[in-house]
């Protein structure tokens, strides 16, 4: 079977199915493409469609390759974590506006945005908690592979911090609502880390309740959210005595982070 053919017998997307049959062949993309009707070896056939029917069943490319990639960052990703999100690396640049000495990563998962900012900014202090000791070790191993020193800690939101005081807290927290259709297509990704109640605001409510006493004054609170969770999230955090909160829109012209300032 040749290239070509291997890829409109797979009947999925033909650039996922090129990507698949790039892995299991060892093969560039372009090279690929440069030579559709070479003849693959039958056993890369073989592990070609075992690959395209796990997509055909919904299974994210990301967790059949087992990576992907965010902020220029090749990432290791697997069921125990979210798959990183293109517009995620807005939270990332927000961050980096800031120049912060010290950042705190809640429900870090893969470990996606506190190795982007230290990554990007190597004399940064960064703290990552993450509460699902599966997701904490992917994202240890992703940090000892990119040689970043993160100082990981296991536990819920906050409660790992202890006394401790940042220049800036971000967060891509749980914000889907419990019932929500769309979760069907997500269905393969943990979901702990996408629910978060009825209205999909139970983890941003409490971590900006909270999170007052972990800043220090003039510092920002950042929150990526969910469509149309804008102005309940800017409510809380004015509730939680935060200023000049504002809300930035992703590249779709979404609103996706909001955040605010503790008063100096």
């Amino acid at each position: 079977m040749t290239v070509s053919e291997a890829i409109a017998a797979s009947k999925i997307d033909p650039r996922e199915a090129r990507l698949l049959l790039a892995e299991v062949c060892g093969f560039s993309q372009a090279s690929l493409a440069a030579s559709p009707e070479q003849d693959i070896p039958f056993e890369v056939e073989n592990a070609f469609f075992e690959f395209t029917q796990r997509r055909k069943k919904g299974e994210p490319v990301a967790y059949i390759l087992g990576r992907k990639e965010f902020y220029g960052l090749d990432l290791s990703v697997n069921p125990s974590v979210l798959i990183p999100r293109p517009e995620t690396e807005l939270l990332v640049d927000l961050a980096l506006e800031r120049n912060p000495a010290s950042v705190l990563d809640l429900g870090t998962g893969s470990g996606a945005i506190a190795l982007a900012i230290k990554h990007e900014r190597p004399n940064c202090r960064v703290v990552a908690v993450e509460a699902d000791l599966s997701a904490l070790l992917t994202a240890k191993r992703n940090a000892a592979r990119l040689n970043l020193e993160i100082d990981f800690r296991h536990g819920r939101w906050l409660e790992p911090v202890a006394d401790e005081r940042f220049q800036l807290i971000v967060s891509n927290p749980p914000y889907v609502a419990s019932g929500d259709p769309h979760l069907a297509a997500l269905r393969f990704e943990p979901q702990g880390a996408l629910v978060a109640g009825p209205g999909g605001l139970d983890s941003i409510r409490e971590i900006v309740q909270a999170a007052g006493v972990f800043l220090f004054p003039g510092a920002w609170l950042l929150l990526e959210h969910g469509i149309g969770q804008e102005e309940a999230v800017r409510g809380l955090m004015a509730g939680a005595g935060l200023e000049s909160i504002t809300t930035w829109p992703d590249l779709a012209g979404i609103a996706r982070v909001s955040g605010g300032t503790l008063k100096s």
